[in-house]
């Protein structure tokens, strides 16, 4: 890698990122990072041997610049960049609900701008994240995205208007797996089995069968009813699920997330 990589806002994301580059052959003296504090700034070079900058000195030297602060801090570190990033430079952001426009506007006419929305898994190697190119991006500097962020997780390109549904898909997707497991768990503990039993029984089908409908390329029908036999176990539950509208219910909530992704998109925080 022959390019300035600098992650603009080192938290867990940005972290997650760092660590992935350098995972996937990025050199340290390649990449930059900007911290508020300057213990954890020291802490990133101890951990990766990567220099902490302030965010002029970021965008000055980086010929990438990862914007991975949280969006209410956008318009302002937009503002401390603008001086120093030109039309030459790729500036990707992982802020969610924050437009390319809104970005583009404030910085110098014909600035590439990429919009990435990662989700949490990124920790783990095992994020998604969803890529779309702003009005100045090119193909090129999308496949540049895909390499970055291809080394936490997988990648999808999809045109902006689709990143809200994306972001209420993929970007909140987690919490719901993580709610769904927290009210089974519960369950579990109600038919008699201790907590951490409870747990690692759910944990693992939930791990099972996120493989098989990765790996198998089968419908998740096809899947479900291969564990649902005639007058069984499983039926009797998916009765009861489809009784208290569960799929009605998951249709709202991700609606009600996509719709709270064009309100912070249009500014209404």
């Amino acid at each position: 890698m022959t390019q300035t990589v600098a992650v603009l806002g080192t938290g867990k994301i940005g972290e997650a990122l760092l660590s992935g580059m350098i995972r996937a052959g990025w050199r340290p003296a390649d990449l930059l990072v900007t911290t508020r504090r300057s213990e954890r700034a020291q802490e990133l070079h101890t951990r990766y041997g990567v220099e902490s900058v302030s965010n002029a000195e970021a965008a000055k030297a980086a010929d990438i610049v990862i914007l991975a602060v949280k969006p209410q801090d956008m318009g302002k570190l937009l503002d401390e960049l603008a001086p120093h990033v030109g039309a030459d430079r790729l500036v990707i952001s992982a802020a969610a609900g924050i437009t390319t426009t809104f970005i583009e506007e404030r910085l110098t006419e014909g600035t590439p701008v990429v919009r990435v929305m990662p989700n949490t898994p990124v920790l783990v190697d095992e994020g998604m994240s969803v890529i779309s190119a702003g009005s100045h991006a090119t193909g090129a500097h999308l496949t540049t995205t895909e390499e970055i962020f291809g080394g936490v997780g997988k990648t999808l390109r999809v045109p902006e208007s689709q990143q809200d549904a994306a972001t209420a898909l993929s970007g909140s997707g987690p919490a719901y797996f993580y709610f769904l497991v927290e009210a089974m768990t519960d369950a579990g503990i109600l038919l008699g089995l201790p907590r951490a039993q409870a747990h690692d029984l759910i944990v693992q089908a939930a791990i099972g069968a996120a493989v098989m409908l990765r790996d198998s390329g089968e419908h998740p029908v096809k899947l479900r009813e291969a564990v649902t036999s005639p007058a069984g176990t499983t039926i009797s539950a998916i009765r009861e699920l489809e009784n208290h509208g569960v799929r009605a219910a998951l249709i709202a909530a991700l609606e009600a997330a996509r719709d709270r992704s064009r309100e912070l998109a249009s500014g209404n925080g």
